[in-house]
């Protein structure tokens, strides 16, 4: 190994020594399952905005958009307002109501906020789709971040897959288990303030490397050229616009993300929600134009990388010192390795409180919620290991098709009242269906409507549906 790589290796060694730590503390602060999964409503300004913001974004905005930004030019300036997009619905709109909410009916997850109010058979349908979408959503989507961990460590350290991968499941499961929602916030906290401090560093750098501001702009010039034609990526065309605006959907996915929306249920009062809403925008104000930049800045630089998504770790290894080079390449699989506990916690609260009523007319224990952490942290390592590429490809869909069955829904729910039982269920069902079926398009037409058809339409489509079932009263069990 040369220098930089046993940099890279001591670096992630000392990180997961760390997040083991971080579970160990937490642990002795997690005495049930409202510790557990929401760390006793106690979370802090600083701690839930870091936290949601960074288990929303995490190694797709260090690598994915500034990849974007790379290989799209000037066209990927769409993620920007589609990204904060999201987070203003999520903190305007979202976070006071459903913080008070939570705390008025003592409830735990999503679905535990969506289905208040109803009853009997109904409420029985509902909870056993949601749980099925996020069990499967969140199980191929923890399961692909190990893959992409694992193969991260076999180009860098020359480790075999099964190694990296299972190594990497097995840090992730030892602090989850242990300290549970504490450990997970905490530990995606740190990851959150890394990925902001390589995000405002690695674009100043790559800048001061081309010249001046205005030696910047100038060389940018020659790519985008007077007329912003490259604004639309396919030029002023159908395909162009279409594009753009499927783009901007993105934004539109924020608020049906279990993994994130659950920490607006865990902060402690109505100050906080106002104190982390201003530092969330904030840290997505660096993240977001700063890997922009650097993706731009990439293009002028190295304009002959063949994959796009290694822009910063090349830029990296170029223009910093082998060992902030290896910090800065460590924050990065760091970030990919934690990526996956927040998304472990809400799949076990999906499969143990949120079930609990259906099978078992009792309190899940504290034991059982970490047995199924266990579980399906293992059943993740053996689809990652063992699951064809053709499969992961599919977890592209999970992040719009898990916001359109629940984004809908949770904004009707929190500003029109309950939705009545065979509404809610047929809208959690058609935003996500619309939206499995938009992604597995001709990709003739995905390339006009893919990203309109996938993300919008789905999801104005379950809000029709949603909102129309608020209109009326709940009227009994067998109706409700």
């Amino acid at each position: 190994m040369n220098t930089q790589t046993i940099v890279v290796l001591w670096t992630l060694i000392f990180y997961k020594i760390l997040l083991i730590l971080i579970g160990i503390w937490a642990n002795r602060r997690t005495h049930g399952q409202a510790d557990f999964f929401l760390g006793g409503r106690k979370l802090g300004p600083w701690v839930a905005a870091i936290s949601a913001s960074s288990s929303s974004s995490s190694a797709w905005t260090l690598l994915g958009v500034s990849g974007a930004a790379y290989s799209w030019g000037l066209s990927a300036v769409w993620l920007f307002p589609a990204c904060m997009g999201g987070f203003l619905i999520n903190w305007y709109l979202i976070a006071p109501k459903l913080r008070r909410l939570s705390e008025e009916q003592s409830s735990l997850t999503l679905t535990d906020a969506l289905v208040d109010g109803i009853s009997g058979r109904y409420r029985n349908a509902i909870v056993l789709s949601a749980s099925a979408i996020i069990l499967f959503s969140l199980l191929f989507y923890v399961a692909s971040q190990f893959q992409g961990a694992g193969k991260t460590f076999v180009a860098s350290f020359g480790f075999s897959l099964t190694e990296s991968v299972v190594a990497g499941g097995l840090i992730v499961l030892i602090y989850t288990v242990l300290g549970g929602f504490w450990a997970v916030s905490v530990t995606d906290t740190l990851q959150g303030l890394l990925m902001a401090v390589t995000a405002l560093i690695l674009p100043i750098v790559m800048i001061a490397a081309i010249g001046t501001p205005s030696d910047w702009l100038e060389r940018w010039q020659a790519f985008v050229g007077e007329d912003f034609h490259d604004l639309f990526r396919y030029g002023w065309s159908m395909a162009g616009v279409g594009f753009s605006v499927g783009l901007l959907g993105i934004g539109l996915g924020y608020p049906g993300q279990p993994h994130v929306v659950n920490r607006f249920m865990a902060l402690k009062d109505e100050t906080s929600v106002a104190q982390a809403r201003k530092i969330a925008i904030g840290w997505a104000l660096i993240i977001y134009p700063g890997m922009l930049l650097t993706g731009w800045s990439g293009r002028l630089l190295f304009p002959a990388i063949a994959d796009s998504e290694t822009v910063f770790i090349h830029a990296a290894n170029a223009l910093f010192h082998p060992i902030f080079a290896g910090i800065m390449i460590a924050a990065v699989l760091s970030a990919i390795m934690s990526t996956a506990d927040s998304q472990l916690l809400v799949a076990a609260s999906s499969a143990t409180h949120d079930l609990r009523d259906i099978y078992a007319q009792k309190k899940a224990s504290l034991f059982s919620s970490r047995i199924v952490v266990v579980i399906l942290c293992v059943a993740a390592i053996w689809i990652a290991l063992t699951g064809s590429q053709k499969i992961f490809s599919k977890v592209l869909f999970a992040w719009s098709a898990m916001g359109a069955a629940f984004g809908p829904a949770l904004i009707v729910r929190l500003w029109r009242g309950p939705i009545r039982g065979p509404w809610l269920l047929a809208a959690i069902w058609s935003g996500f269906a619309l939206s499995v079926v938009a992604s597995n398009l001709d990709p003739n037409v995905k390339l006009v409507y893919g990203g309109v058809l996938e993300r919008i339409v789905p999801f104005v489509i379950a809000g029709m549906i949603a909102y129309w079932g608020a209109l009326g009263p709940l009227k009994s069990n067998s109706d409700a």
